[in-house]
């Protein structure tokens, strides 16, 4: 813990929480519940534990793993050794395992046994130099974290001191370490609570994976620090979730949109009762308006919540409020409390509201830069704003909406296309189940609009009907001239689109 009275760390939260409310508890994971005071002296031991490996202050340790009451552990006791923490998604395999040990530099690596032998394939080629599995082991980090006394730190950690390298989703290029202060992710759990209403009373249920930002600081911790009861699932099991939410009396739920979607054709949402839930949060990738619209409808007195923003801020960076959806469905809502934005043009110029330009960000949530990059670091880093890569709109009162990534954006004949809005005039269309919507190199036209369409089960139509119904809705340039028909899209496991992987096939 740290000596400064002042310093606000990532652990600290937890342990503010443990003091007011020791014997509520915190978290439940199957048959494992673990009150405050149990979760904070969990996180003390297995921080010596840690320790003890002969790992210095600033050392890099490698979480690989599902969601877990071990997961959390693991996090919060990396932060309070004055360690660093390297989330990692469970399913990398291989040579992009391989590149984020070695691009990290992780000493060591906290690993679920189930996993351990796609670690086992990559060691030879990492630096880690210690193994040590999350749980399910007698010589497991849960194992130490809950028996034996709680022992005094020797450690002075400081707000300002790096406790996480959080790895951006590489959908268009290798991952890169965003240098996540303490400060920066508790200035964020802050903005989290205050925009999303986060209350000790909400009952949340969180199933997306905590590898990923939001599933760690836009719920989890920010929920520790209000002082909520979580239920923790290993991963987004739509019909697990629905189970819970009915027999739990769960209140809040966030999921990406992939797995809203399907939830929202689920056979068992006929049978279940969610009349105990009252906050949905979406978010890590565009949820279609009409699916959204369909949701609402059926379920109309529960609030949805638009999550907005990417691994650099921590993620949040803006939220649609539920009483702004009606009059803005398409947007992701206002800049949150820490956060303060401008959008732009090419050469750096605030553009008229309503015209499109990249979104910049200055805030305290912000990342201190790439891990060992400071080429990427210098790029983002411009003129005293980060630039986030999102085009995006700006009204007048200051609702953001995104139009796309610049780099998903179409050249078409030399003009350009964002591809979200033809996605969104294609998911009108009731045979599509899922489409992604790409630039192809063409001769005559630079890259030719190409819609890859996911039909629903038993759906009967062709690329005509689909060119068709898009002209009906959209001007000729955005038509696409091509349909392609594929069973399933890549995503990566927050569910965020991998469109690079399309455009080489």
């Amino acid at each position: 813990m740290s000596s400064d009275p002042r310093a606000n760390t990532v652990d600290g939260v937890l342990h503010r929480s443990a003091a007011r409310f020791p014997h509520r508890t915190a978290l439940r994971f199957g048959d494992r519940t673990l009150t405050y005071r149990e979760l904070d002296d969990a996180v003390t031991r297995a921080a010596a534990r840690l320790r003890a490996l002969g790992l210095d202050q600033g050392d890099r340790v490698a979480a690989y793993g599902t969601n877990s009451d071990a997961y959390v552990v693991g996090y919060l006791a990396v932060a309070r050794a004055g360690l660093v923490h390297v989330p990692i998604n469970y399913a990398l395999r291989g040579e992009e395992l391989s590149y984020l040990l070695g691009q990290s530099g992780a000493r060591a690596v906290l690993v679920d046994p189930a996993l351990a032998g796609n670690l086992e394939q990559v060691l030879a080629d990492v630096p880690a130099e210690h193994v040590l599995p999350l749980r399910d082991a007698d010589d497991s980090l849960l194992t130490a974290a809950c028996a034996g006394e709680v022992p005094e730190l020797d450690v002075t950690v400081s707000d300002a001191d790096l406790v996480q390298l959080l790895y951006t989703s590489g959908t268009t290029s290798k991952p890169k370490g965003a240098m996540m202060p303490h400060r920066a992710l508790v200035h964020e759990y802050t903005s989290s609570i205050v925009a999303l209403d986060l209350a000790a009373d909400d009952n949340p249920l969180v199933c997306m994976p905590l590898y990923h930002s939001a599933g760690m600081h836009v719920f989890m911790m920010p929920y520790l620090a209000v002082g909520a009861t979580i239920t923790l699932l290993p991963a987004p099991d739509i019909p697990e979730i629905l189970r819970l939410v009915e027999s739990e009396r769960i209140g809040s739920l966030f999921l990406a949109p992939t797995v809203w979607v399907p939830l929202a054709n689920h056979p068992d949402l006929e049978t279940r009762d969610l009349s105990s839930l009252r906050k949905a949060q979406y978010g890590a990738s565009i949820m279609p308006v009409t699916v959204l619209n369909r949701l609402r409808g059926r379920y109309p007195d529960l609030g949805f919540y638009n999550c907005f923003g990417q691994s650099e801020i921590g993620p949040l960076a803006t939220v649609l409020r539920p009483e702004e959806h009606e009059d803005r469905p398409s947007s992701c809502g206002r800049a949150v409390l820490f956060v303060e934005t401008r959008v732009v043009d090419a050469d750096g110029n605030d553009v008229p509201d309503g015209e499109s330009g990249e979104v910049l960000y200055r805030s305290p949530q912000l990342c201190l830069g790439y891990w060992e990059n400071p080429e990427a670091t210098a790029e983002a880093f411009r003129d005293g704003w980060f630039h986030s890569g999102d085009l995006v709109t700006r009204d007048a009162e200051g609702y953001i909406t995104v139009v796309d990534r610049i780099k998903d954006v179409i050249n078409t004949g030399g003009i350009l296309v964002a591809s979200r809005e033809v996605e969104d005039a294609l998911y009108t269309h009731e045979a599509v189940a899922e489409v992604a919507v790409i630039g192809t190199p063409d001769e005559k036209w630079i890259e030719a609009v190409t819609a890859v369409v996911v039909l629903r089960d038993g759906a009967d139509v062709d690329e005509r009907e689909l060119i068709d119904h898009v002209k009906q809705r959209l001007a000729p340039f955005k038509v696409p001239k091509l349909v392609r028909f594929v069973d399933t899209l890549p995503r990566n496991q927050s569910g965020k689109l991998l469109k690079r992987e399309l455009r080489t096939t």
